[in-house]
């Protein structure tokens, strides 16, 4: 089986060093990443992807999201950095890298469709951006433009979950405890934005934006049936909104909207969510995935787990190809 990697992450050199100088990455994520060379050495990228036969990578930066590192006066020239480092790379070794996806400076709206619209003719393959900006949402009519340019392009969005400590778990704590922001809140975010893209009528207004979202849809494939009828239902719990009417202006059924959404598989190699997810979104909405190389070999684990419950779970073969790589040579352009 040949595998085509949608989504997994790398820090090109320079933007890597520029993270590293950042009043972030002094703290906290500075120290989480030093400590993963897959993420940012290249020569040692190379050869874990050589491990495995038949497979390449398409690739996204990592967290944290270019917004969350620099304020607008900066973001805007890292976000260009950072994509002109993941073309060179790809562009110097296809037979590794598939692709890549370009990072937006968020907290900068105007200037983030132009780098889309830029990065897209500049060969990406697909643009990321997080499910928050700077903890803001990203349904506000500020974020449209940039919605409009990758839908003309045809190529997707992947959303990447990117919920931090400050946004808290309870009223009156100053951050979330425990990780639980990342562990818990990025699969519940990732249902968040999802469902804001519908209700805002984003997904109305560009009906061919495709959006693939990373860990296979977060919570949504578990709560298939909540979904389905809670929001059948809407507007019966809220008397100050009317979201009744909401729901009847949409040109579709609220449930019909996630289903045409697309997940990818990595969700750390394990069976039971897998089934799940393709389940919901069915074959053809499923992209191989492995968040490498943030397993905790730092690289191969998640890679070889995906790919041996792939191979255990009950699928056809047709859909087993669609999964694995037909499905993003269709999605991203790829050979």
């Amino acid at each position: 089986m040949r595998y085509i990697d949608a989504f997994n992450h790398f820090n090109p050199k320079r933007y890597f060093d520029e993270l590293l100088e950042s009043p972030a990455g002094q703290k906290d994520i500075g120290k989480r990443v030093r400590g993963i060379p897959a993420l940012y050495d290249l020569d040692l990228r190379l050869k874990l992807v050589e491990q495995f036969p038949d497979y390449t990578q398409v690739l996204s930066l990592g967290l944290p999201m270019v917004e969350r590192l620099w304020g607008p006066e900066k973001s805007v020239e890292m976000a260009k950095i950072a994509n002109d480092g993941l073309a060179e790379v790809v562009a110097k070794h296809p037979k590794h890298f598939a692709g890549y996806s370009a990072a937006l400076p968020m907290n900068a709206p105007e200037a983030a469709a132009r780098e889309a619209e830029r990065a897209l003719k500049n060969g990406a393959h697909a643009i990321q951006i997080g499910t928050n900006a700077n903890g803001g949402p990203i349904d506000g009519k500020e974020f449209w433009p940039i919605y409009e340019v990758v839908e003309k392009s045809g190529k997707p969005i992947l959303l990447h979950p990117a919920r931090s400590r400050e946004m808290i778990d309870y009223a009156g704590e100053a951050k979330s405890k425990y990780e639980i922001c990342s562990v818990l809140g990025w699969p519940y975010e990732t249902g968040v934005a999802l469902s804001r893209f519908i209700f805002s009528k984003i997904m109305d207004t560009y009906p061919d934006l495709k959006i693939v979202s990373h860990h296979l849809g977060g919570i949504i494939p578990y709560l298939d049936g909540r979904i389905a009828h809670s929001f059948d239902q809407m507007g019966v719990r809220t008397s100050d909104e009317d979201y009744e009417a909401l729901r009847k202006s949409l040109k579709k059924r609220p449930y019909d909207y996630f289903k045409g959404f697309y997940g990818d598989t990595a969700i750390e190699g394990t069976r039971a969510p897998m089934v799940c997810g393709i389940d919901f979104f069915g074959a053809d909405h499923v992209l191989f995935a492995s968040d490498a190389p943030f397993d905790k070999e730092k690289g191969p684990g998640y890679i070889r787990s995906t790919i041996a419950v792939l191979n255990e779970i009950n699928l056809s073969n047709e859909d087993r190809e669609k999964i694995c790589f037909r499905n993003a040579q269709k999605m991203f352009g790829v050979k």
